[in-house]
């Protein structure tokens, strides 16, 4: 298990700064603003499409994982999957094996899959630039964000580890690799950016969540205790990273003469 949480961390960081410098280059230098007067200039800049406002999110998000911050939350996430991990196969073979369990964790696989967390993400977004609410909007932005770094990531730690899922107990594989856990990176990143934009008051319920759903992982046996511990962490720094910028939509009207009025805004 040391070794595979060695060499996640050495996908992790060498991957996000790759990235990350990668996104720098091919950025392009911003152009000057045009010389013509405020309210002229604010009626003339078009509004930046779906596409473009999301690379350019993710290419800023990119560049802000490897903070000390990021550092912090690694080593806590090593430390804690290393420490649950000799007790992987026992806390399984309590979780697996009850009718009140088969039942209770069952919405788990769904609430917890990066189809269905995108598709809400993307709800919030379209609800947002389509009813005019631009904090809105800039949730379901970072949402969308958050669960399409929280996969990528996974699946490269995925395919660098290959640690085999638990086996069922009638013997039979699961397919695909198990660490870290993706259910979990992507509910814990969303939780993130659901608490950071809106308070301590949503971070009980959304972190709840976000745990059932790990557990969820175990009592299915498609994952070890470790796996989601891991990717808890990693969902954590990526929730973070994502909101880096701004946890809410910024607005300042702002008055300029003969009674006209300017709005200046930052959203993604």
């Amino acid at each position: 298990m040391v070794n595979r949480v060695a060499c996640a961390l050495l996908v992790w960081l060498w991957a996000v700064p790759f990235v990350s410098a990668q996104t720098t280059e091919t950025t392009p230098p911003p152009s000057p603003p045009a010389q013509q007067e405020p309210v002229q200039a604010a009626e003339a800049s078009p509004q930046r499409s779906f596409i473009s406002s999301l690379v350019h999110q993710l290419g800023s998000d990119v560049k802000h994982i490897p903070r000390r911050n990021s550092v912090y939350w690694l080593a806590a996430g090593t430390a804690l999957a290393l420490a649950v991990h000799p007790a992987d196969d026992e806390i399984n073979a309590r979780l697996v094996g009850s009718d009140f369990a088969d039942t209770f964790f069952t919405p788990g696989k769904v609430l917890g899959a990066s189809p269905f967390v995108l598709s809400a993400a993307a709800a919030t977004y379209i609800v947002g630039r389509a009813h005019n609410q631009p904090r809105v909007k800039h949730l379901g932005m970072d949402l969308i964000g958050s669960t399409i770094l929280a996969e990528g990531l996974t699946q490269l730690i995925k395919v660098a580890v290959r640690r085999d899922r638990p086996i069922h107990p009638d013997g039979s594989k699961n397919p695909g690799y198990s660490f870290p856990s993706g259910h979990a990176t992507v509910t814990f990143a969303a939780a993130t950016v659901l608490q950071q934009h809106l308070g301590w008051k949503a971070a009980v319920p959304t972190y709840l969540v976000a745990t059932y759903v790990a557990m969820s992982r175990l009592h299915d046996n498609r994952h070890f205790a470790s796996d989601v511990a891991f990717g808890a962490t990693d969902g954590i720094i990526i929730g973070r990273a994502v909101t880096w910028h701004g946890r809410h939509f910024y607005a300042m009207p702002t008055m300029v003469p003969r009674g006209a009025g300017l709005m200046v805004s930052l959203t993604p």
